[in-house]
């Protein structure tokens, strides 16, 4: 997988947790592990997360409304 589209779908994921941990219902240690995995794993790409993230901006959108078209048409 290329890494633009693997860092996108981690950032969609991380932006679904995050939600999910900010709703009532008490603490989730699973979803709370896994976020911290995840960030882990979007270390590996730092210029992909730099490229999606000034897309996000330029493009005046959140992240997870990202598509790969969207940030290689910006790169």
């Amino acid at each position: 997988m290329e890494p633009i589209n693997e860092a996108l779908e981690l950032l969609k994921r991380q932006a679904e947790l995050e939600i999910g941990l900010r709703q009532a219902g008490g603490i989730r240690v699973t979803e709370e592990r896994e976020l911290y995995a995840l960030r882990e794993r979007l270390q590996r790409y730092p210029q992909a997360v730099t490229a999606i993230l000034q897309a996000a901006r330029n493009l005046n959108r959140p992240v997870d409304t990202l598509q790969p078209h969207d940030v290689r048409s910006l790169g």
